[in-house]
């Protein structure tokens, strides 16, 4: 037997790359049921954790999926804005508290999102580095975003405009980064996290200018009286918060109007939930509540229904496979027609003959299952990146 494979080892290492297309084919095979089932189970778990970890989100009315993607993954979607002044009749409710979220930008393709210091505690997010949000104009990264965009606390980071032929549009604005969160292996560690009033004024929603009172070109001013300053579109709009131009930004009109894309709401309790989610049932609140373990626990369902279609695909191409693999066998014998009779010749048997290439193919199917489970070990960290392009 030891004779048998050291000529079947020997046969193989001559005919390399036949040898290699037949062990990745069979490994692949192996590999894909399994991996596949894998990817799906771990997302499922990923997924779900947080939608679980997650009460309540209120948004406006519309496609309830695309509400919970955007509030949850952070994989930014058209969806209708709510205004600020929602949070005073769910906070006035006395059912909770309400955290508002602001995801509509991105900085060099990581999403910016807007919100204020109850989502840090609430997500049990640390400061790995730095310190956390202070001032308008500050960003503290996820550790992945933070790794991918080689950004310390100290370095700067400029929103991604929306629309590069839009020249009347509002300039990118470049941020600090003041802090690096600890990781926690969720779609929070590839955010970039700031305050509501920064995202409002990437928005073009506040802004800051030079002094109007010290300002000397006349071109820049239109009128001018004792009480106030009209400036011309010429004047300079800073893209950069400091401490020269902090105190030049402001917001016009209500506050209370200014867009979010979202509220996580916290409730005291299962009774406090109940009567909130009624409130919105009877029409008394007219936005839209949902229960995001619900949504994801439906969105997951088709996914299955996805899954098993892969796997019967899966199962026909390895039957097919072995088919192939039989044919192979069958032809490589006829191919070695010339040496099978070498070796009757001086002597060997056919059972031994057939105990090599028995040999060969073992050591095939050894060196492919082994070659599929270092693809199964690798499978767990493509999960993130398998959620973000075939799940949301």
């Amino acid at each position: 037997m030891k004779q048998s494979f050291y000529l079947a080892i020997k046969y193989l290492q001559f005919h390399k790359l036949r040898t290699l297309i037949l062990f990745c084919s069979i490994g692949l095979i192996l590999y894909l049921p399994a991996g596949l089932h894998k990817l799906i189970v771990e997302s499922e778990v990923q997924m779900m954790e947080r939608a679980d970890a997650t009460p309540l989100i209120i948004g406006a009315k519309g496609n309830s999926t695309d509400l919970v993607i955007n509030t949850l993954y952070f994989e930014q979607s058209e969806i209708d804005a709510l205004d600020l002044r929602v949070l005073d009749d769910l906070d006035g409710s006395g059912f909770g508290y309400s955290i508002p979220v602001v995801s509509y930008f991105h900085a060099r393709g990581f999403p910016i999102i807007g919100t204020n210091l109850d989502y840090f505690n609430f997500r049990s997010l640390s400061i790995a580095e730095g310190r956390m949000l202070r001032y308008v104009g500050e960003c503290v990264l996820g550790a992945s975003a933070a790794d991918r965009l080689d950004l310390q606390p100290g370095d700067s980071l400029i929103s991604s405009p929306e629309n590069f032929l839009d020249l009347a549009g509002v300039y990118p604005l470049q941020m600090e980064v003041v802090g690096i969160l600890e990781t926690t292996n969720s779609p929070d560690d590839m955010a970039v996290f700031t305050d509501l009033k920064t995202n409002w004024i990437i928005m073009g929603l506040g802004h800051g200018h030079q002094d109007m009172q010290q300002v000397k070109d006349p071109t820049l001013i239109l009128d001018r009286d004792s009480s106030h300053v009209t400036a011309s579109p010429k004047l300079f709009l800073y893209n950069k918060i400091d401490g020269k131009s902090a105190e030049s930004f402001h917001f016009h009109g209500d506050i209370k109007d200014y867009p979010i894309t979202s509220v996580l709401f916290i409730p005291q309790d299962a009774k406090s939930s109940t009567l909130l989610r009624g409130r919105f049932e009877t029409g008394e609140l007219t936005d839209q509540i949902v229960v995001p373990s619900e949504v994801v626990d439906n969105l997951l369902q088709n996914i299955f229904r996805v899954k098993q279609i892969f796997n019967t695909v899966f199962i026909l191409v390895g039957a097919a496979t072995l088919c192939i693999l039989g044919l192979i066998v069958v032809l490589t014998l006829r191919l070695r027609k010339e040496e099978l009779f070498t070796m009757f010749t001086i002597g060997s048997s056919r059972n031994k003959t057939m105990e090599i290439i028995g040999a060969e193919l073992l050591i095939l199917v050894l060196f492919s299952l082994g070659f599929a489970v270092l693809l199964y070990s690798l499978t767990g960290f493509f999960v993130e990146d398998f959620i973000r392009q075939f799940i949301i």
